[in-house]
């Protein structure tokens, strides 16, 4: 499809906030708009330390991604995906086995799955690579269109949940809806995860708070802070990887970490389903 008839799909979603945007620009990409970067600035004075955290998840899903392909992983369902930036998990996976790994990209923002469409269009294998507009709420309807792009249930997928699950209250029971998907993978898959983690004591909690509070007030969605044994629940009977679940710069780092990892301010863990 060609670019103009994907973005003349958006509507008003370019007028809102957009997490997605917002977090593209923390980490320096370009498919973001004026009013995101004003966001982005306004909640970066109150919170500093969100860039680091924007930057430090991204290198996560960097390392993860290398560390499924040489376990032998190589199909990955990446929930809540968001906007293409740099590092994006089927140019990390092709780096390391260049033609073996299959992506699935999942959004449900009209315009994150529109660049990722684009994106994917241009540089991309659309025999191996795909970008659905779909909704992690959506489980069975979900997991049928992600295995009819030809993911195969019976070898292990890597599901990412990366930065994803902080974006929803606990009244829509994201852990649920995670026990679905958990059901679904097959054995030696691998569930990651990472969340934002501000423990209740930590003088940050107050300026987390007032981010929180601007996220739900001029963004697409609010941000959840859940505590660390709330956060390992979400792997459910899943048995974590060393070095368990830690601080973001801290999960099998390459070089040592630039900043505290506490500045991270999320958690983050790899778990492997046990087979039956």
């Amino acid at each position: 499809m060609r670019d103009e008839e994907l973005l003349s799909r958006l509507g008003d979603s370019v007028d809102k906030v957009s997490v997605g945007r917002v977090y593209d620009y923390l980490l320096g990409g370009v498919h973001n708009y004026a009013h995101d970067r004003e966001f982005a600035e306004e909640q970066l004075k109150r919170f500093p330390d969100m860039r680091t955290s924007a930057r430090a998840n991204r290198d996560f899903l960097g390392r993860v991604v290398r560390y499924a392909m040489a376990e032998g992983v190589n199909q990955f369902v990446d929930i809540g995906s968001g906007l293409p930036t740099q590092g994006n998990v089927h140019e990390v996976a092709d780096e390391v086995a260049p033609g073996k790994a299959r992506v699935v990209y999942i959004d449900n923002e009209p315009i994150a799955h529109a660049h990722a469409q684009i994106l994917l269009d241009r540089t991309a294998d659309p025999a191996r690579h795909f970008a659905l507009d779909a909704d992690f709420f959506d489980r069975e309807r979900l997991w049928r269109r992600v295995l009819a792009t030809g993911i195969d249930p019976s070898r292990p997928i890597c599901l990412l949940m990366v930065a994803l699950l902080h974006f929803m209250p606990a009244q829509t029971r994201p852990e649920e809806v995670l026990a679905f998907y958990r059901d679904v993978l097959p054995p030696g898959s691998l569930l990651v995860i990472s969340h934002v983690a501000i423990a209740p004591d930590d003088p940050a909690m107050a300026a987390g708070e007032e981010v929180a509070a601007a996220y739900r007030d001029q963004s697409t969605n609010s941000v959840v802070n859940r505590e660390i044994d709330e956060i390992k629940a979400l792997f459910g009977d899943f048995e974590l990887v060393d070095p368990g679940l830690v601080w973001l710069s801290q999960w099998r780092p390459t070089t040592p970490p630039r900043t505290d990892p506490t500045r991270t301010y999320s958690m983050a863990g790899v778990a492997r389903k046990p087979s039956v």
